[in-house]
């Protein structure tokens, strides 16, 4: 039996497979290095029944994690794992190599993240080329599901929203400015906090103001991410992996035919393809 995780800094999405099959599956907070601690992590997966009942039956796990980009955090993430998967053998890699794997399998492309983070990738059939984009959500991330959740509450304490947008805020949320700052400059998981605000975006996906702040924040993401990596490698293949480029992805494509470029793929949940690659 095996198991896959792909997470994100909000959300770790969980697959476990038996001879090619998926037999369980689940979510938890994201499992981050960088930002969880170990003592978090195995908080978090004590509380998972799915996990519990299949811990002694894994024998390996595939991880593709935010944060985990040096091996120091591979092997702090692996080591705290094992101390729950006691019989299984762990592998850890970041998440755009999962991202990479995901879109490209074994084939070279471009690969673009667009979920509670952002990042963009070279990937040459084995691994992503290294950059330096990967700045996390307060000097990065352009683009991401946090990104726009800050973006967000900053039109909402500046007074900028469209009334209707305002009032529906206020109703959804009973958030006022103190309670924002808070919560961002002075409780943990500021992040999470961030990235939580996207559901507004789902929900109000056909407000033009909401289209507004997406495509504003693609354009960024492409003049920071996109536009340098094609510039390095022409004529690659362009995928995008994550739930915002899955959710918003004619926005996303019609910025992209703006720069004169075109999207091979989008996948909005890369799990289902990396369980498939590992089951196979």
């Amino acid at each position: 039996m095996i198991a896959v995780v792909y997470s994100g800094s909000k959300t770790a999405f969980w697959k476990i497979a038996r001879d090619g099959k998926a037999v369980a599956e689940c979510t938890m907070p994201g499992i981050n290095p960088c930002l969880n601690d170990p003592k978090a992590i195995l908080n978090a997966l004590n509380k998972k029944t799915t996990l519990i009942n299949h811990a002694e039956s894994i024998k390996k796990i595939y991880v593709f994690a935010a944060g985990a980009s040096s091996p120091e955090r591979k092997n702090e993430l692996a080591e705290t794992l094992g101390q729950f998967f006691r019989y299984s053998k762990i592998l850890v890699k970041d998440d755009i190599y999962g991202a990479a794997i995901s879109a490209c399998y074994n084939h070279t492309g471009i690969v673009g993240i667009l979920g509670s983070g952002a990042n963009c990738a070279y990937f040459d059939g084995k691994n992503p080329e290294k950059n330096n984009y990967g700045l996390g959500f307060i000097l990065g991330d352009e683009g991401s599901a946090n990104y726009l959740g800050k973006v967000l509450l900053k039109h909402f304490m500046q007074n900028k929203l469209p009334e209707d947008l305002h009032k529906k805020f206020e109703v959804k949320y009973n958030l006022d400015r103190p309670q924002i700052l808070e919560r961002v400059y002075k409780k943990p998981m500021a992040q999470q906090f961030l990235s939580s605000f996207f559901d507004f975006f789902i929900e109000n996906r056909d407000h033009k103001y909401i289209l507004d702040m997406v495509n504003q924040a693609f354009e960024r993401y492409y003049h920071i991410y996109m536009l340098p990596t094609v510039k390095q490698h022409p004529g690659h293949d362009i995928h995008f992996v994550g739930l915002v480029a899955g959710t918003f992805q004619d926005q996303l494509r019609a910025i992209a035919k703006q720069h004169g470029l075109s999207i091979t793929s989008i996948t909005k949940e890369p799990i289902y393809n990396l369980l498939n690659y590992y089951s196979n």
